[in-house]
């Protein structure tokens, strides 16, 4: 605890400032429709889960996913650096490339390395917006904050081939900080290792204990968490 004491106070303005995330609204109804609790999957910060498949209510979600496939399936020409494009998107698809060989837990350290290495910057100052979801092109050209931190992690670990069933953006509360922020998770050989911009290492779920999730959410579901 005193290592994750440390990291946080490092980086407490921006923690502070990804209080800007702001969780979709989630109903009792809607995330009943499964309450049984992934079997395969620990569970996430001592929390129960309500799973759903349906995620019409997440709109921000569903959509930097399309536009993610739908940015990739536009490029048409190779990047050539300049003054005003440092072409981040092709360095960041060549980094993918050269860890690919690398285990699976290698791979998942080195993204949220090179990930956090991005500058915070919160969405009123970067889009104008009070909360906008970006996608890895947006990321690399403007940086962004904590769910656009774990939206690019999980798009770069699906590409390394870890299904997505293994992995879910997680907004939460952070009780410390009393703030709202965002994490990726991925299970690993029974364990769920948690992917934030606060924390420089990837560490086990177990070990955090001021973090409350509100919802988790990949490709496939949604998940309630209580308690």
């Amino acid at each position: 605890m005193r290592t994750i004491r440390r990291h946080l106070g490092r980086i407490f303005l921006a923690g502070i400032l990804c209080a800007m995330v702001m969780p979709v609204a989630a109903t009792d109804s809607v995330a009943s429709e499964n309450q049984d609790a992934d079997a395969t999957h620990p569970l996430l910060f001592g929390t129960r889960e309500f799973r759903s498949s349906t995620l019409t209510k997440f709109s921000k979600w569903t959509g930097v996913i399309a536009r993610y496939e739908s940015e990739m399936h536009a490029r048409r020409q190779k990047c050539r650096v300049s003054r005003v494009n440092s072409c981040a998107l092709e360095r960041w698809e060549k980094f993918l490339e050269d860890i690919a060989g690398l285990p699976r837990r290698a791979q998942i350290e080195k993204v949220n390395a090179y990930l956090n290495d991005r500058i915070y910057i919160v969405d009123p100052v970067n889009y104008g917006a009070k909360d906008y979801w970006a996608t890895p092109k947006q990321f690399f050209d403007r940086n962004g904050d904590c769910e656009d931190y774990a939206i690019s992690k999980y798009i770069s670990l699906r590409s390394l081939g870890i299904p997505v069933s293994q992995m879910r953006i997680v907004v939460l509360n952070d009780l410390n900080l009393k703030i709202a922020h965002a994490v990726l998770v991925v299970y690993l050989n029974g364990e769920a290792l948690v992917l934030d911009k606060q924390i420089s290492q990837v560490i086990n779920a177990e070990r955090i204990r001021h973090y409350k999730p509100i919802y988790s959410i990949n490709e496939n579901s949604w998940w309630l968490h209580r308690g």
